[in-house]
């Protein structure tokens, strides 16, 4: 099935995270989103489970010559996740990517900040961790998220979808306890494809999204 919007396909992967957690196994949750586009996903999600929402801001690294294509990750302070295959088909060395790494680490602390202001990310030590995006197709920010996660002690690490690559989901179930993606589409070029509104989120989006969940915290 394709999804309306973000908020429609929330709430469908709510209702399979819902019969989930109905058995007792989703415990002291928290749920975290990729923002942008996985906060309007991931709002449905933690309404339905009662669970409060924050997000975990990443940042693709691409290069000035090609924009549109993503050579790695990265998430907080943690050194880079790159894509090898990506960087030795652009002929790139991870010391030539200096002043892009700079660039976008900066970018990615602006955005945590306009978000969360000096709140901090909440601690996942001991708790059920499920990270929502809208969709997965290279899958390096969610991998290089769930990395960073894995290292702050976890008790459970949940990764939640709407759609994703076969090939990708396949890849990165090494890096979770437990993935939740409701549909794998044999061919997925872009994630927008299964989405009838696909429109952006913006940064406005995101600070209402946080504020409305943590004004009634």
């Amino acid at each position: 099935m394709s999804f309306r919007d973000r908020t429609h396909a929330g709430r469908e992967l709510a209702l399979r995270l819902v019969e989930w957690a109905d058995s007792g196994d989703l415990i002291n949750l928290l749920v975290l989103a990729l923002p942008r586009g996985g906060v309007p996903v991931a709002a449905e999600v933690a309404r339905a489970l009662h669970a409060p929402l924050d997000v975990l801001v990443t940042r693709e690294i691409s290069t000035p010559v090609r924009p549109e294509t993503a050579i790695g990750a990265i998430v907080a302070d943690d050194p880079p996740l790159y894509d090898r295959q990506s960087l030795a088909m652009m002929h790139l060395s991870e010391d030539r990517l200096g002043d892009v790494i700079v660039r976008a680490r900066n970018e990615l602390h602006s955005s945590e900040y306009l978000y969360r202001g000096r709140r901090p990310l909440p601690s996942v030590n001991g708790r059920t961790v499920v990270l929502v995006d809208d969709g997965l197709a290279t899958g390096l920010t969610a991998t290089a998220a769930l990395r960073f996660l894995r290292r702050h002690g976890p008790a459970r690490l949940v990764l939640a979808v709407p759609v994703g690559s076969p090939r990708t989901i396949a890849s990165i179930r090494r890096d979770c306890d437990d993935l939740v993606c409701l549909e794998q589409p044999a061919s997925l070029h872009v994630v927008g494809e299964w989405y009838e509104d696909f429109g952006q989120v913006s940064d406005a989006d995101v600070a209402r999204t946080l504020h409305a969940f943590h004004a009634t915290a």
